[in-house]
């Protein structure tokens, strides 16, 4: 949280509309007032919400021999993942693909061409649901139907609109309260807001994903719990006040 803080007395001489006689483009709210004193404050308002949305990748690699044998072992493991999603209650709605690939493995050697020794699948998928305590279950139901390449899971808030208005509203307040201690200390008071300029804002997206060793976990006999947290969703505002005795 930073605060800027200007102070600039502005003062303007009118007279007799001289400025509309001469085609001047006049505004109704000038940013800077014919005269005042003006401070701008910046100011980060912040609320909290528990994660309801967790996002899981995950994915099979398969080698073969030929592009054929690999496709066709991967395609067959994707398809038991894909099965277990489903008795687990994911929606289709909620699974996406995410890569398909096909690449062929080399040997190198000095002097000599890279020879074909065999081929890797890969083909992976995004999955979503909406009930994040259920994250640790759905990661092992993947080990276990062979899914061997797992990011995630990744949380984050699903509709983050109303937490984002209630910290607006925190940065309007944190602004103002800003304002009148500048204005006390310089013997002045807050007049208006002049204007009002949101700056940037964090709904409370997925953060780094959590990493998930696969070979360890396999091995391991107690069930996987993820816990939800709290996520700070924060909007920085840029507000412009008008101080005058």
């Amino acid at each position: 949280m930073k605060t800027m803080f200007a102070l600039a007395l502005a003062t303007v001489s009118l007279t007799g509309g001289a400025a509309v006689a001469q085609g001047v483009p006049q505004t109704v709210e000038p940013l800077v007032p014919a005269a005042g004193t003006i401070l701008d404050v910046s100011a980060e308002g912040r609320t909290t919400r528990v994660p309801d949305l967790a996002t899981i990748r995950a994915g099979v690699v398969s080698q073969g021999a030929t592009a054929a044998a690999a496709l066709s072992d991967n395609a067959q493991r994707m398809a038991r993942v894909l099965a277990a999603l489903k008795r687990a209650g994911i929606a289709e709605r909620d699974v996406q693909t995410a890569t398909v690939q096909l690449q062929p493995q080399y040997r190198y050697g000095e002097n000599v061409p890279p020879v074909i020794t065999g081929y890797q699948a890969t083909n992976s998928v995004a999955i979503r649901f909406r009930d994040v305590a259920r994250s640790g279950t759905i990661l092992d139901t993947l080990v276990a139907q062979g899914a061997n390449q797992i990011e995630g899971p990744n949380l984050s808030i699903d509709k983050p609109d109303a937490a984002l208005d209630e910290a607006r509203q925190d940065a309007v307040t944190r602004a103002r309260a800003r304002a009148d201690l500048y204005a006390k200390a310089s013997g002045l008071r807050v007049l208006r807001i002049v204007s009002i300029a949101e700056g940037g804002s964090d709904a409370g997206g997925p953060e780094r994903p959590m990493a998930y060793a696969v070979s360890m976990r396999a091995k391991a006999d107690a069930p996987t719990e993820i816990a939800a947290g709290e996520r700070d969703v924060t909007v920085t505002l840029n507000v412009r006040f008008l101080l005058g005795q």
